[in-house]
């Protein structure tokens, strides 16, 4: 009999199913397959150590989901590792990548704009600040809405400031900026934002987060988000993270999942992991990482997670709480291209010819 991770045992061919990879036996060799729910919403955190497999593990689950029609899957890609995904061998996958993604301004509320512009809605600035984004659907509109209200010139001057910093990270689109309506679709969509500073990538990120999130409990997207983010410790220090947040908390009734992989879950705050139904964890050397994830292990996993650790590149201990079971597993291979590996001089290629 199969197991499903997230689901249990059986029910392979009645609802929407990932193949994850095998069991690993004692003696290291693959076992029986395991798979993984697609079907319900599910938090799935994806820890290791750089180089033992965290990022092509979520391209694995990429794969999956992506196959699956009901479900609309947004990898979040600060590193440029994904777009090989466009370049598929797989005929069940369809993928599209947006090189510097921007988002519409309208995207995030007027909190949002606050918290990203670091002025508090208190301040006469701030308070600006929060109008515009009310009103007005671009950048110029915020600025003119600034423009023509009652304030003092000096608050004028400081709100109108942060609105074109804004502008200068060229990551906000009124007219062709992401929306829950362009990230619904059933294609798998690669948001690369390999390039841009933590502010302006943490800015996507939130307007991606609250924009799926809301179009889920509004009711106005058919499919369900999975919404996977690489280097995810990176949006829960920066802005994104109350959005983030949301979703861990509340996100699963209106059916909107996660997959958060990190190098660094001593990073992550304590809802990232507490929140998590699904770990999937490569092996951990930082004595402050294992630390965090044992701070939430649960009561029926025998022996500590430190014990159970794997050792080798692409193993994975999993620990599923809906259905409280643990699993030494070995991922499969990916279907696409891996693009995570790190350069290498052997490979380089050497202006004077030295190389090549």
């Amino acid at each position: 009999m199969s197991f499903v991770i997230g689901r249990g045992r059986g029910g392979i061919d009645s609802k929407p199913t990932g193949e994850l990879g095998t069991y690993r036996a004692l003696d290291g060799s693959a076992g029986a397959p395991l798979y993984l729910d697609v079907d319900q919403p599910h938090a799935v955190l994806v820890v290791g150590k750089r180089g033992y497999g965290k990022s092509y593990t979520m391209g694995v689950i990429a794969e999956e989901v992506a196959k699956t029609a009901a479900i609309a899957p947004v990898i979040v890609d600060p590193m440029g590792a994904f777009d090989t995904l466009e370049n598929e061998t797989s005929r069940d996958i369809s993928t599209e990548v947006f090189s510097r993604p921007a988002v519409t301004p309208n995207s995030l509320d007027p909190r949002s704009w606050c918290a990203l512009l670091g002025l508090s809605p208190e301040s006469s600035a701030g308070a600006l600040l929060w109008q515009s984004a009310q009103r007005a659907r671009s950048l110029d509109g915020m600025q003119t809405e600034i423009r023509e209200s009652d304030a003092t010139q000096a608050d004028k001057r400081a709100a109108i400031n942060h609105v074109e910093m804004a502008d200068s990270w060229g990551v906000f689109d009124a007219a062709d900026g992401l929306d829950a309506a362009t990230l619904a679709g059933s294609e798998l969509t690669v948001l690369d934002l390999s390039g841009l500073d933590d502010g302006p990538m943490n800015a996507v990120v939130r307007g991606v987060a609250e924009s799926v999130y809301r179009a889920r409990v509004r009711d106005e997207s058919g499919r369900l988000p999975w919404l996977m983010l690489d280097e995810a410790h990176t949006f829960f220090q920066g802005v994104a993270k109350p959005a983030l947040e949301r979703i861990l908390t509340r996100g699963r009734a209106p059916g909107v999942s996660t997959v958060l992989v990190t190098q660094r879950p001593s990073a992550v705050p304590a809802v990232g992991i507490s929140q998590s139904d699904i770990l999937i964890s490569h092996r951990l050397t930082a004595q402050s990482d294992v630390d965090a994830l044992q701070a939430a292990q649960p009561t029926y996993l025998s022996g500590s997670l430190e014990e159970k650790m794997p050792t080798a590149t692409g193993e994975v201990l999993i620990v599923d709480d809906a259905t409280e079971t643990v699993h030494a597993a070995q991922v499969r291979k990916r279907e696409t291209e891996h693009g995570g590996d790190s350069a290498t001089a052997t490979e380089a290629t050497v202006v004077d010819g030295t190389q090549d």
